[in-house]
């Protein structure tokens, strides 16, 4: 059995007890977390976020699932959930982290008629109307701080204006690096289909026959797309949902198990352990949902 270290879930990054806002977001400057840890974020995970870094100024050394770059130029880099990812900064850095909890991404989706920008994998953007974003997150960083009438209004208003915006810029640099590429549709038609089956833990056969591919052709898309195999993306969303039971409800471990189509509560615990290094229970305890099992 593997002795090495798990990788750290945050709620943010070195907190892991308690969201430290009343909203569904939260936002901060760059400088202000990384400078109390030298300007390097050590690789690590958020169980139930969406976080958005937006580097404005200075330099900045992304380590996302393994894969480094070095970016001196403004850059958004967007990291779903569960996404292990870490960055080094300059000391003149400026920018924006904010971490948007999963549901609130999703209402968002649901609002609009849909996803608004992909969060099945990480992915770096390039700015080309820097001042229209700098308008955006200021005034977002404005009202975030702030106590003034009609804060929330403001805040789904900005957010509405900022993921849309991301969405269109996302879907121009997908449309001019792969304009033919289909992988993209059937991606997105693969994580649709495991949204909806991922509780009848369909083999990867099932979802390759339902998309009308190979299943080594789904595998070798997924790894090509998501740096994942299909395995991994079906084990990490029945991860992501444990996670969510056991932090947001006072489920039993059993219910868990049975909610997410485990034949025995026993199987469940050894597939929760074997992912994040520790039973459901002591997870649930370091989560501070410290329940009646």
């Amino acid at each position: 059995m593997s002795s090495a270290t798990p990788v750290p879930v945050f709620k943010l990054y070195g907190e892991t007890l308690h969201w430290p806002t009343p909203d569904l977001l939260h936002m901060e400057s760059i400088p202000e977390r990384s400078q109390l840890h030298d300007w390097h974020i050590q690789p690590h995970q958020h169980a139930d976020l969406v976080q958005l870094l937006y580097v404005r100024q200075g330099q900045v050394e992304l380590e996302i699932e393994g894969q480094q770059s070095c970016f001196s130029q403004p850059v958004i880099q967007v990291t779903p959930a569960l996404c292990v990812h870490g960055f080094r900064f300059s000391r003149n850095v400026d920018g924006y982290v904010l971490s948007l909890a999963l549901p609130l991404v999703e209402e968002l989706g649901r609002l609009l008629g849909g996803r608004v920008f992909s969060t099945a994998s990480a992915h770096l953007l390039t700015i080309p109307e820097r001042q229209y974003l700098d308008n955006v997150l200021d005034q977002l960083w404005q009202e975030y701080n702030a106590l003034n009438e009609g804060r929330d209004v403001m805040l789904s208003a900005s957010i509405h204006v900022l993921l849309i915006w991301l969405h269109r810029l996302q879907r121009k640099d997908t449309a001019q690096t792969a304009p033919h590429d289909r992988g993209e549709q059937h991606l997105s038609a693969f994580l649709q289909l495991l949204e909806q089956h991922y509780r009848e833990h369909w083999s990867i056969d099932s979802y390759a026959t339902r998309l009308g591919v190979s299943a080594p052709h789904l595998n070798a898309l997924c790894r090509r797309l998501c740096h994942q195999s299909a395995l991994q993306i079906i084990s990490q969303r029945l991860l992501l949902e444990a996670k969510r039971c056991l932090i947001y409800t006072s489920m039993t471990v059993s219910q868990v198990a049975d909610n997410l189509g485990f034949s025995e509560p026993a199987y469940f615990s050894r597939f929760f352990k074997r992912y994040t290094g520790m039973p459901p229970r002591q997870f649930r305890m370091h989560s501070g949902q410290e329940t009646h099992q």
